[in-house]
């Protein structure tokens, strides 16, 4: 049986191999490890055949030096206090990465919403949102989608949260439909900061994207969205995957058949524009130039790191490598672009539609397109400059100095009360 890596774990190596080129003082460091609380609440739901059942639910608000709680809610059957906690602080250093006025929390509830009827699940959501009132808030924690999770359980918190106020308030949370006060471009965001993500790095690498072949595994929303826009710059998505299995064509799928036919069956297996069936092992460890991970989190670990064959890899999922992959990654030539960047679309377009949201103003779709890129496109180069300057192991290790500085200054100056 192989050993499960623990993402809290993970993060915090991540944590203490940046940290080890800083001067911070023992205490203070592990403030910067640890979450400072999480809510771990049972949700008793009844089910449309009057039966109860019990549903174990977290929110873990990791850090808020920097402003309010932000991160995700996902429903999947592997969440657990570990995993909320990790999640957590990568999003702490991910707003942080790209210096947005965020802290970071996550959330989730253990469930496989797939076996759940409609009303079922709104009734689970509904009851979670009651558990977190106390805690959330426009200035305090403000959620947003994750995994199984869209703008309809968005839709379903706010109103919960309105009703049980007595008041209006949209910036409570993100990832909302258009019509409750969310954003154009949020649905594509983390796709888009994928693409912009694996554009700055040819750039930098001195190599032309157009030219490259991309694997992902995952092909869920961000997957589908960084295919699309990788093969606008002319690269060729050879190989996607989902649970079931994935397809390969060497000479390109035709990305947006293959999303329309896993809507219609659930896989992309069975595809008719694959020349081949793979297995998940087997598009990881794919002859290709762009890999990306846009699953799990711990989708690579060591043993299968010794395997890849990509020369690049852009992380689209949260932590989808294990600290023992970095390690062996970072004595071969294949460059890591950290999920930290890479994914962080969207909590980038999750801070416009708050932004939006308390000005009662909203945008275009091309203003949050521009104003995404550019913030994107700053934070690689804070990224390159510090992998450069510092001459560090890793580009993973380079954005959490740049993360971990800011995170730590902003605590330095609110000092430490009472």
């Amino acid at each position: 049986m192989s050993h499960k890596v623990n993402p809290f774990e993970s993060l915090q190596e991540q944590i203490d191999e940046a940290a080890a080129l800083l001067d911070i003082e023992p205490g203070k460091l592990e403030r910067l490890k640890r979450p400072e609380r999480v809510l771990e609440t049972n949700l008793s739901v009844e089910m449309d055949d009057g039966s109860v059942e019990l549903f174990r639910a977290f929110r873990s608000q990791f850090n808020g030096d920097r402003g309010p709680y932000k991160g995700g809610i996902r429903y999947h059957p592997g969440v657990d206090r570990d995993e909320v906690k990790a999640l957590s602080g990568w999003m702490t250093y991910k707003t942080a990465a790209v210096n947005v006025p965020y802290g970071g929390g996550k959330g989730g509830i253990r469930i496989d919403p797939s076996q759940y009827t409609t009303a079922e699940l709104e009734r689970v959501t509904r009851a979670y949102a009651t558990e977190l009132r106390p805690i959330v808030g426009v200035d305090r924690d403000i959620p947003a989608p994750d995994v199984n999770t869209g703008q309809q359980e968005m839709n379903w918190i706010k109103d919960t949260y309105e009703t049980l106020e007595g008041t209006t308030e949209p910036g409570v949370i993100t990832g909302k439909g258009l019509d409750s006060g969310g954003t154009k471009g949020r649905v594509r965001a983390t796709g888009r900061s994928v693409m912009l993500t694996a554009r700055e790095a040819f750039e930098y690498l001195d190599r032309d994207i157009s030219e490259a072949t991309v694997a992902i595994q995952g092909y869920g929303n961000a997957g589908f969205v960084a295919a699309r826009l990788l093969d606008d710059l002319g690269a060729d998505i050879v190989a996607v995957s989902d649970t079931s299995g994935g397809v390969y064509n060497p000479d390109g799928l035709q990305e947006f058949a293959a999303k329309q036919y896993k809507r219609e069956t659930g896989s992309v297996v069975g595809f008719e524009g694959a020349t081949e069936q793979i297995t998940n092992r087997e598009l990881l460890t794919a002859d290709v130039d762009i890999l990306i991970p846009a699953a799990l989190e711990n989708a690579i670990n060591e043993q299968l790191a010794h395997e890849l064959g990509a020369d690049i890899v852009i992380e689209a999922a949260n932590g989808p490598l294990t600290p023992g992959a970095d390690d062996v990654l970072s004595e071969s030539d294949t460059y890591v672009f950290p999920d930290i960047l890479a994914n962080a679309g969207g909590v980038v377009v999750s801070y416009f539609e708050w932004v939006q949201n308390r000005q009662r103003f909203y945008w275009s779709e091309s203003r949050v397109n521009d104003r995404l890129e550019r913030i994107v496109v700053d934070a690689f180069d804070d990224l390159v400059e510090t992998y450069e300057r510092r001459d560090v192991s890793t580009l993973r290790t380079a954005m959490y100095l740049v993360a971990i500085e800011r995170v730590r200054n902003a605590a330095s100056d609110g000092g430490i009360w009472p």
